[in-house]
């Protein structure tokens, strides 16, 4: 038994706590049905309370959007680290207030009709709301706030909300279901207040309420937007608004800066961190984080219109898992696509996210185009473009390694990234393409026990590399290619001895006995039948092919789960599960890690594949095996 009152009551509802709102939109249908009077004055105040809800939840998600941004954020952030996958899960129900508070004005609307038919608009009470948030709101919030950081309250209620290591939008409706009672009293007051006194009005509620949960965001939203100029022009101001590293400083410290918007408060309790302004003039000025310098970079691109939506700075919840698409991403759709188009235009590679191993900072940029366009022969110039750029700007700035991901390497586009090695000979970056390590993961998931497979997209680079590797295991390897010529020039490549192990097919015809199928080119639903039943698709092609088979197994794309010490990884890689990245960005961290000097693009070293295998496990990186049916 937890302490009372610590716990919220539809906590094992689930999803299915929005029921809760089931009530509020009956009366607004019922209402709207039969009676007869509509209009724009005349609203249901159950209507008020949706709407008023509805914008309030989007003032947190984009605040955490905003928050996300870290091409336009990275600078200002108050707290370096990630935010990762527990914490999220532990705000997962941050709306919970918003449910009381909303249950919580209907009582008052019941137990006060008159709220139920305030006029739209009345000054007066602008300034008697005003008049008592400072005289009332703010004094009593501090009072309690102080008051739950002692012994008992702190470690029963308020330590909840001081858990999330970084705080975000999302970290101020988290709290335990007292904090946020005593949270309504503070935000009611100023609003009861001035409609008792026949002052109240519609928009008076929409106002402070919205500016209430704007100003909570502003102060949980970890990057500073507030500029210290302001502070310096008109010091008096300082007093009157708090900034994100105003309270910032109470999360670290937890025994100053206890105000609710109003540092005057902090000043007269002596209770300001000493900190607070110069702290807010570094980082208001982004000097604060301008050295942070990755050491190693991710090179990614955007999949398709509907999976670039899959990224923190939309939606932080919906990033944290694997991809699926969703029936709410059609609604974002438009969008979506208009910014794509805006992007082939005017947007250069971007920062989307990060995540720290060993003391070392990781990140991941985006080439802003779609997987289609790269197939476009009138977008290659703009595309490798894009890619150069971000090498060259990589090599400034001094980061280690800089992998490419999938298309950003593909072998028509720019020889797996030999083009920018060959053009700029004394990069001290290091361009990886990761395919070592992508062909091992292929290759130790391949049963021992295996002596024939069948493998399309043969002649491509990684391809090339399994067929040469499988060969001096004696496996015999069906290699699905119309070119005798480029089928010849890769079994020269084998020893003398193993070279009867390759053996060239036509047709997939051939492989209608084999039950291990390695897929790098993409093979159609029809082209699956010839595999015969209980086959294993092993596939390393972008996108990967269609589940269609129910009486065979199908292998995901190759992929390694990062190292147990990984902190502040908090979105996860396409479809890929939370702490797994696909094999191409694994062998840049094992590149980064070794301390390697060498470039790693063009053909693959079938001689390094071991090698590269074994120190991705020496540093904790763990093979994933999911199959699915």
């Amino acid at each position: 038994m937890g302490a009372p009152l610590s716990t919220w009551p539809w906590e094992n509802l689930g999803i299915f706590k929005y029921l809760l709102y089931g009530p509020f939109v009956a009366k607004v249908v019922y209402e709207w049905f039969y009676n007869e009077e509509h209009s724009y004055y005349n609203l249901s105040w159950c209507l008020h309370l949706l709407i008023l809800t509805g914008l309030r939840g989007l003032i947190h998600v984009l605040w955490g959007s905003y928050s996300h941004m870290l091409f336009l954020t990275r600078n200002r952030r108050i707290l370096q680290q990630g935010v990762d996958f527990k914490q999220i899960d532990k705000e997962w129900d941050w709306d919970n207030f918003l449910i009381l508070q909303a249950l919580v004005a209907s009582m008052a609307c019941y137990i006060f009709p008159f709220l139920q038919h305030l006029p739209l608009w009345n000054l007066k009470g602008l300034i008697v709301t005003l008049i008592l948030h400072v005289g009332v709101s703010e004094p009593l919030y501090y009072w309690v706030h102080k008051r739950f950081h002692g012994d008992y309250l702190f470690t029963h209620y308020h330590s909840l909300h001081h858990s999330s290591p970084v705080p975000e939008s999302f970290t101020a409706g988290h709290g335990t279901l007292l904090e946020h009672l005593i949270l309504t009293v503070v935000i009611g007051i100023p609003i009861l207040g001035a409609s008792l006194m026949g002052y109240g009005s519609a928009s008076l509620i929409y106002l402070y309420v919205l500016t209430f949960d704007f100003l909570r965001c502003l102060g949980h939203g970890n990057v500073e937007i507030v500029p210290h100029q302001l502070f310096e022009k008109f010091p008096f101001l300082r007093y009157v608004i708090y900034t994100p590293t105003y309270h910032s400083l109470h999360h670290s410290d937890k025994d100053s800066n206890f105000c609710l918007f109003m540092p005057l408060f902090d000043a007269l309790g002596n209770t300001l961190n000493r900190k607070s302004w110069q702290s807010h003039k570094i980082l208001s000025s982004g000097s604060g984080n301008s050295d942070t310098v990755p050491h190693f970079v991710f090179l990614a691109h955007i999949v398709d219109v509907s999976s670039c939506m899959h990224v923190p700075f939309v939606l932080r919840s919906f990033a944290s898992l694997p991809y699926t698409p969703l029936h709410f991403l059609l609604f974002g759709w438009p969008v979506a696509f208009l910014v794509l188009l805006a992007m082939w235009v005017w947007s250069k590679t971007f920062l989307v996210s990060f995540y720290n191993l060993r003391g070392r900072l990781h990140q991941t940029w985006v080439v802003p185009r779609c997987g289609f366009q790269y197939f476009l022969p009138f977008a290659t110039e703009g595309i490798n473009k894009q890619i150069e750029q971000a090498i060259l700007r990589a090599d400034k700035i001094g980061v280690t390694v800089i992998s490419l991901a999938a298309l950003n390497k593909n072998e028509s586009l720019n020889g797996g990234g030999k083009l920018f090695v060959d053009k700029h000979p004394n990069l001290r970056v290091r361009v990886v393409h990761g395919n070592t390590l992508t062909a091992a993961v292929i290759l130790n998931e391949i049963p021992q026990d295996v002596k024939e497979v069948f493998l399309t997209g043969a002649t491509s680079k990684l391809g090339r590399a399994i067929a040469l590797y499988l060969c001096q295991k004696k496996v015999k390897v069906l290699m699905l290619t119309l070119s005798t010529d480029r089928f010849q020039r890769i079994q020269k490549e084998a020893p003398l001895e193993y070279q009867s192990y390759l053996v060239q097919v036509t047709k997939y015809q051939a492989a209608q006995n084999c039950k291990t199928w390695i897929v790098g080119k993409w093979i159609t639903p029809r082209e699956q039948y010839w595999a015969p039943r209980g086959t294993h698709f092993h596939q390393f092609v972008v996108p990967p092919i269609l589940s269609f088979r129910k009486d065979c197994t199908y292998g995901d794309l190759a992929a390694m789960r990062l190292p147990e010490d990984v902190e502040g990884l908090g979105s996860c890689e396409y479809t890929m599960d939370r702490g797994v990245v696909h094999a191409c960005h694994a062998g840049g961290v094992v590149h980064s890690l070794e301390g390697w000097s060498h470039h790693e693009v063009g053909a693959i070293d079938v001689n390094r594949i071991d090698l590269v295998w074994e120190a991705a496990l020496k540093h904790g990186l763990r093979p994933v095996s999911r199959s699915t049916q």
